[in-house]
């Protein structure tokens, strides 16, 4: 996987080996793409920071071929709000799962790396080379030109056909195609504690101690380990935080008289920002690089995995010749809004549950006690209906008209399906393909030769859904995929398990020539 020289050409160039450039090289291996991804590491910085996933974040690495037992999580029943004054004011549920994943979970990220580069030597087509950064980019026609030194000072030429910045916040990438973050930032410094031999002392759910004095998040994850983070004050210096005497009388409620084992104590600015665009001609934008989130509301990593999942098929499929590069432009179209609206939640949160003004906080924290006594306003919040659909208003789908019964731009539900008399999650069984789907009828009977042909030169292939009890090539066992549906019906679905469009069976050949239409 690794060698001291990286090649001379590639089909997609990334730049960070985190996270979201790791997820997005496993992705793009399993497409069977040529894929370099050069770090100024070599290795794994070894301390927790992400600590969150939701259902969607464990989804893409389903895809990714993680499973549960590629790395710890601990899933999380409850979020709970706290004031020194009103006790628990609200609460999320987090309890049970949506699309074959809990709804919440913590993890330590050092582990995540490691399964994601261990998956990531499964595929022959993915060159890891760390000890690189990227000094320069040019791009023209042909592709782009990449010029990049290593810590000898030797430098190497790379040409590829598209390249991702996935290289954190401060990255190199975003600078030199001159997208750097707009607008005003939401800064705050916070004190990040991290600590480990805590089995049998550590919270079982996440908390949020609303405290106008100080404010403090605080969490369980694997393994026996537990975060806080703490708020600054005014005037507060990081000096004075990272004290090992000021930290210890912070801790003071939660561990008086005991000795903590400290992983990790850190001072982090939150900010929340986002680019204008998250490409521009050949190179893309994801994670951090893109996007950086306040971590109130769980999404920063998770918002980076939705970008790869999203732009990894898309790269694919280009690089494939199934679709022409004008795809590629609908991943800033579709992943930007979501992004946008995901950072614009969690200042909102910020602000509602972390206000320093002892009043204001009174205030609103109890009027959202009092909402909990409204029933449809709890269920609003409680079961997490504030949290904006990842759903597109615009890209690369069809658009829905009214004899149209599913929701275009969404992702296909999973639930368990029967597979070659094997019981499994819908989106293995789907794997990474673009599929016509076909429930209560057979796709590949609607079409004439010559769409047939049009349809496999794009990459396109089929796949039939029965109720529990048919005799169908995959049974689905819940009937939640086929519930939609009263009468036979036929979808295309992308391989990032977006819904693309969906028609009656005497429709289908319609239907894929729209779908042709905009990938090639």
């Amino acid at each position: 996987m690794q060698e001291h020289t990286p090649p001379e050409e590639t089909q997609v160039l990334i730049i960070g080996f985190g996270p979201a450039g790791a997820t997005l090289a496993a992705l793009l291996g399993r497409f069977g793409i040529d894929t370099l991804v050069i770090d100024k590491n070599h290795e794994i910085l070894p301390m927790p920071r992400a600590i969150a996933l939701d259902n969607e974040a464990l989804r893409v690495l389903q895809m990714v071929g993680l499973d549960e037992q590629a790395f710890a999580r601990l899933p999380i029943s409850q979020v709970n709000m706290l004031s020194p004054l009103l006790g628990r004011f609200a609460n999320a549920n987090t309890r049970g799962s949506l699309d074959g994943h809990p709804k919440l979970v913590t993890f330590y990220q050092p582990e995540l790396e490691q399964a994601l580069r261990k998956q990531v030597t499964t595929y022959p087509c993915v060159q890891f080379h760390g000890g690189w950064e990227l000094l320069n980019l040019r791009q023209d026609a042909d592709g782009v030109q990449a010029l990049m030194r290593d810590t000898n000072g030797v430098e190497r030429l790379v040409m590829a056909k598209h390249l991702v910045g996935a290289d954190g916040a401060s990255s190199r990438v975003r600078s030199l195609i001159g997208e750097d973050f707009q607008g005003k930032t939401y800064a705050e410094d916070w004190l990040i504690v991290d600590a480990k031999q805590r089995q049998g002392a550590a919270i079982d759910h996440v908390e949020f101690i609303c405290d106008p004095r100080r404010s403090v998040p605080h969490m369980p994850a694997p393994g026996g380990r537990e975060r806080w983070e703490f708020m600054l004050k005014p005037g507060e210096t990081r000096e004075e935080m990272e004290n090992p005497a000021k930290i210890t009388a912070l801790m003071a409620p939660w561990a008086a008289g005991q000795k903590l084992d400290i992983e990790r104590t850190a001072v982090y600015r939150f900010h929340a920002r986002c680019c204008r665009h998250f490409s521009k001609g050949r190179v893309f934008l994801a994670g951090d690089a893109a996007h950086i989130t306040p971590p109130f509301v769980g999404q920063g990593l998770v918002a980076g995995l939705r970008d790869v999942a999203n732009l990894a098929w898309k790269l694919a499929w280009v690089n494939k010749g199934y679709a022409a590069p004008k795809i590629l432009l609908s991943y800033d179209q579709e992943r930007r809004p979501h992004a946008w609206k995901m950072i614009q939640l969690a200042r909102f949160m910020g602000h509602l549950i972390m206000t320093r003004n002892s009043l204001s906080a009174l205030i609103i924290h109890g009027l959202m006690k009092l909402i909990r006594g409204i029933a449809p306003l709890r269920r609003h919040l409680e079961e997490l209906k504030i949290k904006p659909t990842n759903r597109f208003a615009q890209g690369l789908f069809v658009c829905r008209s009214r004899s149209d019964q599913c929701d275009h731009g969404a992702q296909l539900t999973q639930n368990w399906v029967r597979w070659q008399k094997q019981i499994q999650l819908s989106d293995d069984v789907l794997g990474s393909r673009l599929l016509m789907l076909g429930f209560g009828c057979n796709p590949q009977t609607l079409l004439s030769p010559a769409i047939h042909q049009r349809w496999a030169a794009a990459g396109g292939e089929y796949l039939q859904i029965g109720m529990q009890g048919e005799s169908a090539v995959a049974e689905d066992l819940s009937n939640q995929l086929s519930a939609p549906f009263t009468q036979a019906r036929v979808l295309v679905v992308r391989p990032d398990k977006v819904i693309m469009a969906d028609a009656a069976p005497e429709d289908a050949t319609l239907m894929l020539e729209q779908c042709l239409a905009l990938l090639v």
